[in-house]
């Protein structure tokens, strides 16, 4: 089975953000990181590899102190080593591109924990650095709060992943490397438990072993 597949055509890429604030058109992107999912031979998902890149925020961006102290991120830090939003995105798109072109998927599609937020600061850096192709599906996410609530009846991507086995160490939470690892791991293994427990199979071929040509 291949993840085109399974996701009728999309690539699930999962991302993660780290932000000054909440508000998507005014507070800064800090951090941006994207993990690609593959898909083996017995349709089981599983981690491929991660991208992280700290960003400068765009001028006159806004960032609350309060946000800073959550994420414990200094975006001023001199060994910080971030790069320009534009840049950032660029980079990320390529690599999304590729990968879309490698599954032969049609585009790809973000999954996030609260994937509207992540997908609100997204959207509008891509409106603030005119740029006019975007991998993303432009409104549909995967929101793995809402899947690990069906699933495993938690929404707090730390307790979603404790009911899912997957060990999550709280000093390094709200970095995005490792949250969207984290996210990744938990949108995983709901896909695959799902799969195990007979709720999803991909769809026979017209005359597949059912005796009919029609």
């Amino acid at each position: 089975m291949s993840i085109k597949d399974r996701f009728r055509g999309f690539l699930p890429v999962i991302v993660d953000l780290e932000t000054g604030g909440f508000n998507a058109p005014t507070d800064a992107i800090l951090e941006f990181a994207a993990t690609f999912v593959r898909m083996d031979e017995a349709g089981v998902l599983q981690i491929h590899e991660t991208h992280s890149y700290n960003v400068k925020p765009f001028e006159g961006a806004n960032i609350e102190q309060s946000a800073l102290d959550f994420t414990g991120i200094d975006p001023y830090h001199p060994f910080r080593e971030a790069d320009d939003e534009r840049d950032v995105l660029g980079n990320i798109f390529s690599l999304v591109r590729r990968e879309i072109k490698d599954r032969g998927c049609n585009r790809a599609i973000l999954v996030g924990h609260n994937a509207h937020f992540d997908a609100g600061f997204l959207n509008a850096a891509v409106e603030r650095c005119e740029i006019k192709r975007n991998p993303f599906h432009p409104f549909s996410h995967f929101d793995t709060a809402t899947l690990s609530g069906l699933a495993y009846g938690q929404t707090v991507l730390a307790k979603s992943c404790a009911e899912a086995g997957i060990p999550f160490d709280n000093d390094q939470a709200h970095s995005a490397a490792y949250d969207a690892e984290r996210t990744a791991e938990l949108f995983c293994a709901i896909v695959n438990r799902w799969k195990n427990l007979g709720g999803w199979a991909p769809p026979l071929d017209v005359g597949d072993e059912t005796g009919d040509d029609v």
